[in-house]
């Protein structure tokens, strides 16, 4: 067998960093932020059902400084899964192809998400809510 060497297929190392490729990792990354999150609100509905002492404890365990953490990273990774999963319905029905459409709207999800989460998170501190 000859010792030729093989090519390799490029790598992260290869390519220049986008914002398309920013986007695409974003997604999937929110997507599992998103399936952990969710563990969190049922363990917050469970309490809410066991009753005020099961809740208390809850309560005291997010509105703590890394519980509201936590919640704000994952506010934004459900909010920036929503932009970007519209995104990509708006690319499914056949617009937004060309290089420079695709760029822009994979900034405005990222914009957007971080403006939703501001959005949210000034309601909710603003309200009490996570008092």
């Amino acid at each position: 067998m000859a010792d030729t060497p093989r090519p390799l297929s490029p790598h992260l190392q290869i390519y220049k960093w986008q914002v398309q490729m920013l986007t695409s990792i974003l997604h999937r990354a929110t997507g599992v932020v998103l399936a952990v999150g969710t563990l969190i609100i049922l363990w917050g509905l469970l309490a809410l059902a066991g009753g005020s002492e099961a809740y208390a404890r809850f309560a005291a365990c997010i509105g703590s400084s890394l519980g509201l953490l936590v919640m704000f990273g994952w506010t934004w990774a459900f909010a920036y899964h929503l932009c970007n999963g519209i995104r990509h319905l708006v690319q499914d029905a056949g617009a937004g192809y060309a290089i420079a459409q695709f760029v822009r709207s994979s900034w405005l999800s990222i914009i957007g998400s971080l403006v939703i989460t501001l959005l949210v998170w000034a309601f909710v501190l603003t309200s009490g809510g996570a008092a």
